[in-house]
């Protein structure tokens, strides 16, 4: 359920997809049809990835992709039965393949098919404010209640029992039951995802989906990206406090308490049962194991182990944090 709100273009025949994007110099492979591009986890057969980093050696390991985009340097990583095409640069190669399935990820242009709540058919169904407006393919479960100047964009699904607040914009996200989102947050645009490429900056689709899971709450002026590959999710009975920053393709998970102004980078993975204080920062790509707690103000610029108490910058183990202290 990587993308199921964007239309899928393909599928493509794979020389033509490679020519299509400037890559005429590329080696040529067997005819056949790439029907979709995913991360190296999610790949299966017909389907292309990329692999750009070590740090994902044992995903390219086992993918199951047809064809992956990456470098000669990093080629002895993924199995025989896939494809490798070698460019110099694989995320922008990547961003321009997945833009042709997807060219409808790029942009966040503001929803033009929203109506008055009380022109659809949720104006018995939900209590609203003033100024509600609500989207295309937009389903809203039993006993909600949406706040004034609150926008619902196109592709959103919330479950039962949940509370929107004020000024809350929503787009491109799945809710589960019992949530509630307090006022001011914006939900499911697209992530900070570009790529400078000579005088240009590419902007990277964002064909993933926020996912908030049962009994949550998104503090006031939180923002959460959708996933660019894969999805952004937030674990059930995590609680995050107000103005909260949720980078694209982060995953929390359940029990988690973050206090305020926490910032995420993108595509970081955080455990269950883990505490964060308020104006600690997370580095892109780390994995924060179950079990945590992170000391306000602190920069977590490598992965935590489990059980584990940390403080500081860069982060450190709290008892040797009040050790050099002292």
């Amino acid at each position: 359920m990587t993308n199921p709100f964007f239309l899928n273009k393909g599928p493509f025949e794979i020389n033509k997809l490679l020519k299509s994007i400037g890559l005429t110099n590329i080696q040529k492979f067997k005819s056949e049809k790439i029907y979709n591009i995913k991360d190296l986890s999610s790949s299966t057969k017909n389907d292309i990835t990329f692999f750009h980093s070590k740090k994902y050696e044992n995903q390219a390991l086992n993918t199951k992709a047809s064809f992956c985009i990456t470098t000669q340097n990093l080629k002895n990583y993924l199995p025989k039965s896939c494809n490798k095409i070698f460019v110099d640069n694989v995320l922008v190669v990547t961003a321009k393949i997945t833009k042709i399935f997807y060219p409808d990820s790029v942009n966040d242009d503001f929803d033009t098919t929203v109506k008055d709540i009380s022109k659809t058919s949720y104006k018995k169904k939900v209590k609203f404010g003033k100024n509600v407006l609500i989207g295309k393919n937009v389903k809203i479960g039993k006993s909600c209640l949406i706040g004034h100047n609150s926008i619902i964009e196109k592709n959103v699904i919330i479950g039962n029992n949940c509370s929107i607040g004020s000024n809350v914009i929503i787009r491109n996200t799945i809710i589960k039951n019992n949530i509630s989102i307090l006022d001011g947050c914006v939900i499911g645009k697209k992530g900070f995802g570009f790529f400078s490429n000579k005088d240009k900056n590419y902007r990277y689709p964002q064909i993933g989906v926020v996912i908030i899971n049962d009994n949550s709450e998104i503090g006031c002026g939180s923002t959460i990206d959708r996933g660019s590959m894969s999805n952004t999710i937030i674990g059930k009975n995590t609680f995050l406090d107000n103005q909260i920053h949720i980078a694209h393709n982060v995953k929390i998970g359940d029990n988690c308490i973050i206090a305020g102004q926490v910032g995420f980078a993108g595509s970081s993975t955080i455990g269950n049962h883990v505490m964060i204080g308020g104006q600690a920062g997370i580095s892109g790509h780390l994995k924060i194991g179950n079990n945590i707690q992170i000391g306000g103000g602190s920069g977590v610029i490598r992965d935590i182990k489990d059980n584990t108490k940390v403080m500081g910058y860069p982060a450190k183990d709290l008892k040797k944090f009040i050790k050099e202290m002292n």
